[in-house]
């Protein structure tokens, strides 16, 4: 093999698959129709609260086949509000997986609840089998991920969830237009929280919202994220004890010009994901994240991959390395379970050092990968060069090994 040769690889001299001219698909994406939204309202005057914000809830909730939206500044806002809605505070548990931002847990905490974790399967999502032996007295939510875009099991927790009297509250912030058995994911339980911050599929660089098809939830998560006020009330009338989450009208006009194109992107991002899919698969030692035939429609805020080192031939590290030379964008997902950061260490009153989950240690250790939802809007050509660069570490991975 010669120095700087194609087969050879490029950590070790040779050349790369793609060249440094060929990028990827920036993020976030915008044209013309988001600074004629911006300009708009800049030259309206009415910059607060207002028509536009109320034409984007009820666009994007009729998006995901919702009846109510409820928007707000952020998703970690949006889950407090609805944690909040339902009365949870001090002394009641949240049932959460720990491959997740941590936001999922701490906005539990924030209402003074306890974050109770429950391992993630082979999907990434949590795994309904160990969600029972989680349950106890004080249990008054379960909050699944639909980790990545992957709609978990939701059949399974909600079936778990009315059967102890709790409710079903979707982490929805990776799956904006996933539907499960054709409905969208938003409104598959009580509720669900979608975010809108600059590295999500849909964005205003911040920005969140409620969906919920409840009307009296709908409605008592409004209140709450609007200062305590109620429909129909004068102006400064209080009746809940509330916040200011609110959403502006720039943030609202720049999420409806994102939205326009949202279905198309995500139809994209499918298209390309299922090459990757049938291609990857192929490869030894490489396993993407399994779908199920009750996805309809499949969001992909990540693009999800585990290395079996054994089977490969080459560790996590190892291939990441010999993939960022060549040019894949690529990286290790999450460091560390939620369980295991420092902020839970604070807790006096639950032991998060009891926690120790195979699967989610795993994924932070030694297996997880992840490529984000842009890299999914390049061309087909674009995964072919993915094909070929995991391929070519795949026939080198023993010249990585010390």
């Amino acid at each position: 093999m010669s120095k700087g040769s194609a087969s050879q690889l490029a950590l070790l001299g040779g050349t790369p698959v793609r060249s440094s001219e060929k990028s990827w698909p920036a993020w976030p994406m915008y044209d013309e129709g988001e600074k004629r939204a911006l300009l708009d309202v800049l030259e309206s005057r009415s910059w607060f609260y207002g028509e536009r914000v109320a034409q984007f809830e009820k666009d994007f909730a009729a998006f995901q086949d919702a009846r109510f939206g409820i928007s707000c500044n952020s998703g970690t806002s949006a889950i407090e509000i609805a944690l909040e809605a339902l009365s949870i505070g001090e002394g009641d548990e949240v049932i959460v997986p720990p491959y997740t931002f941590v936001a999922t847990a701490s906005a539990v905490m924030r209402v003074g609840a306890t974050p109770v974790f429950v391992d993630v399967d082979k999907s990434w999502c949590m795994d309904p089998n160990l969600v029972e032996a989680a349950i106890t007295r004080r249990t008054r939510a379960i909050m699944p991920v639909h980790f990545g875009g992957r709609v978990c099991d939701v059949d399974r927790l909600r079936s778990i969830a009315h059967a102890h009297g709790i409710a079903l509250i979707e982490d929805a912030c990776h799956s904006w237009g996933a539907k499960w058995e054709g409905k969208g994911t938003g409104a598959l339980g009580l509720c669900g929280v979608f975010s809108f911050q600059q590295s999500k599929n849909i964005t205003a660089g911040e920005g969140g919202i409620i969906l919920t098809d409840n009307e009296h939830f709908a409605r008592l998560c409004r209140s709450i994220s609007n200062c305590g006020r109620v429909e129909g009330a004068p102006w400064y009338h209080h009746v809940n004890v509330g916040t200011n989450a609110r959403m502006s009208e720039f943030h609202a006009a720049l999420l409806s010009a994102q939205l326009a194109r949202l279905e198309a992107q995500t139809i994209r991002r499918e298209q390309n994901a299922a090459l990757l899919n049938s291609e990857l698969s192929e490869i030894e030692g490489l396993l993407p994240q399994p779908s199920s035939n009750r996805i309809t429609r499949r969001a992909y805020h990540l693009y999800c991959l585990r290395i079996d080192e054994e089977k490969f031939g080459c560790s996590r590290e190892q291939f990441l390395a010999a993939a960022q030379a060549e040019g894949m964008p690529i990286s290790s997902g999450y460091p560390l379970p939620l369980y295991q950061q420092p902020v839970f260490k604070k807790i006096k009153h639950h032991d998060y050092d009891q926690y120790h989950l195979p699967v989610v240690e795993d994924l932070c250790f030694k297996s997880g990968m992840w490529m984000i939802h842009s890299v999914l809007l390049a061309e087909e050509e674009d995964m072919r060069d993915i094909v070929r660069i995991v391929a070519k570490i795949k026939e080198n991975a023993a010249a990585l090994k010390p």
